[in-house]
């Protein structure tokens, strides 16, 4: 049984015990979060595909970290022929999140 849910603007195909990560959410490590978007749950072959979302359906997770950052990026700026040069980073705050259970209603 899977899972296509929407998780901070983010389409993310999950299963129950996957940990996946995500832009960081608003709950602190430890805490227990539901998401409702739900595009299509797949279970025993059967497909149910929401329109936007399946009514009933929703993804159970806990938040395993709340302070990951992703790898940096680097984002480099050059006009040609005019001695500019700029170079910046970031790394991008994570949520880790833990997969418990996908419930159909």
């Amino acid at each position: 049984m899977y899972a296509i849910v929407e998780i901070a603007g983010q389409q993310f195909k999950v299963e129950a015990g996957a940990e996946i990560f995500c832009n960081r959410l608003p709950a602190a490590k430890g805490e227990a979060v539901e998401f409702d978007k739900v595009l299509l749950v797949e279970n025993g072959g059967k497909y149910k595909v929401g329109a936007p979302y399946v009514k009933g359906a929703s993804v159970k997770a806990t938040v395993l970290a709340d302070d990951v950052k992703a790898n940096k990026i680097l984002v480099f700026k050059k006009i040609r022929r005019k001695g500019f040069q700029k170079c910046n980073g970031h790394r991008q705050p994570l949520s880790k999140i833990q997969i418990a259970e996908i419930v159909l209603a």
